[in-house]
């Protein structure tokens, strides 16, 4: 696959870059990221707290979903902390509704639209949000950001969050939109962007005149063309000599983050280790699971409102159940998130920990042999704590941005215990009728370009 563009990486730094290969370079890496305004804590490489005790977790899955908060998601769910009333700008306390997981309207779910929902942390400007309504659709009421989701149409969420864990302090590390909300399971870092970019596909690959908004050292904003280098988790593991693959809706989707990544979309793995989603569903049971998976839903997959479709929570469970009827069971975690909120109400105010966030609460899943059993965790996690579990998993150092602060998921995980057999999820749909799906290059997100 070929790109017409010739625009250079935006603020590509090849040297820092390749410092990742030797540990004292990575750390002056991190030392000049902390400089440059982008959030860091102090930590030596390879010094995360649970390396020092071996782990049975040799394979780490990332799955992304899209645009739900926990409260929209898991409203009700036993023992998790979840509202039935929300308020208003104006004051008005109004009883959270139960939807169906279809939906033909969508939510503004930009910087924007976090900052007025946020409301200084009062939590009462979702109605203010952007109303986004399907074609041919009038715009939905007010009220609409204050629903939930009917459960007995997501039941295999709800049977994987009973058997395992679900945690109930999962925050997105920004409050924004999905483009940025993907770079931080990918490098646990935004490299200051906030914003979507203008054209789909979004990436090195988009249109050349397509921008994206960032913040620049100065504090002022910039947009410039969406492809970038930065430091990896793919290339923490590349020096280790880890396995890595990331499952893609298409050659060419927005949903991909590496995409956007120059030295990787235009590097020699990019043929190798970007196989189309469905492959998940087959390469476990063929031997050829790599330590460490992102899996992308295609735009129909991915939970988000505009799909009007239903069949995220059976593409998930068939993920899972490939992966769970496989010899890889006994050695693998799998982390189910969503992006972010989506515009959906949550009543949990989110710690201001950087320029960025912490976002707004989103479901976490913990699907492994180890989970803990019918435990919904209340340690605040963000999607750093999973760059952080898979850093100490294999030995890596740590990147030095949300990873250093974010918590380990340790409280999700129970190694002492014997290994739990998989019981299959139980779903509508199964594993052949996701086989038989085209590629989907649909973008993922309606506010294009918004900041």
């Amino acid at each position: 696959m070929t790109t017409t563009d010739t625009t250079p990486p935006r603020r590509s730094n090849v040297a820092l870059t390749l410092a990742l290969y030797t540990a004292a370079a990575f750390a002056c890496f991190v030392a000049a990221c902390s400089a440059s305004g982008v959030t860091s804590v102090a930590e030596p490489a390879g010094t995360h707290a649970r390396a020092a005790s071996p782990s049975p977790i040799t394979h780490i899955v990332m799955i992304d979903l899209e645009n739900r908060s926990f409260d929209n998601m898991f409203h009700g769910f036993p023992g998790a902390d979840s509202a039935n009333t929300g308020k208003m700008h104006n004051g008005q306390i109004v009883t959270l509704q139960p939807l169906p997981l279809t939906q033909i309207n969508d939510l503004g779910h930009s910087r924007k639209d976090w900052i007025v929902a946020y409301d200084n942390g009062n939590m009462d400007g979702f109605d203010l949000e952007k109303l986004i309504p399907g074609t041919g659709q009038s715009p939905p009421p007010p009220t609409y950001p204050y629903s939930y989701t009917d459960p007995s149409t997501i039941q295999p969420y709800w049977a994987l969050a009973s058997q395992y864990t679900l945690a109930d302090r999962m925050f997105q590390s920004n409050g924004g939109p999905s483009y940025p909300a993907h770079f931080y399971l990918i490098a646990a870092q935004t490299d200051n962007i906030f914003g979507n970019p203008t054209h789909p596909p979004w990436g090195c690959d988009d249109q050349a005149k397509s921008k994206v908004a960032y913040y620049k050292t100065d504090g002022t904003v910039a947009y410039e063309f969406p492809c970038i280098d930065m430091p990896t988790l793919a290339d923490l593991l590349n020096t280790a000599g880890i396995s890595w693959k990331s499952y893609t809706p298409a050659a060419t989707a927005s949903f991909e983050a590496y995409e956007s990544i120059s030295h990787i979309r235009f590097g020699p793995q990019w043929s190798t280790n970007f196989p189309l989603n469905t492959h998940i569903l087959n390469d476990p049971k063929h031997g050829q699971l790599a330590s460490v998976s992102w899996v992308i839903p295609t735009f129909d997959e991915s939970d988000h409102p505009k799909t009007n479709r239903d069949v995220g929570p059976s593409w998930v469970a068939s993920v899972v159940n490939a992966i769970g009827e496989s010899p890889y069971w006994n050695s693998t975690a799998i982390f189910i998130t969503w992006d972010d909120w989506g515009g959906w109400y949550d009543h949990v105010p989110p710690q201001q920990l950087d320029k960025f966030g912490l976002g707004f609460r989103v479901p976490l899943i913990v699907v492994s042999p180890y989970a803990r059993h019918g435990y919904v965790s209340h340690t605040q996690h963000e999607f750093g704590s999973i760059v952080r579990f898979t850093e100490e998993t294999f030995g890596l150092p740590s990147l030095g941005q949300t990873d250093a602060r974010a918590d380990d998921l340790s409280d999700c995980f129970d190694f002492t215990q014997s290994p739990a057999p998989f019981v299959p999820i139980q779903s509508q749909l199964d594993a052949k009728y996701f086989l038989h799906q085209p590629p989907d290059l649909r973008p993922v997100d309606d506010d294009m370009g918004t900041p």
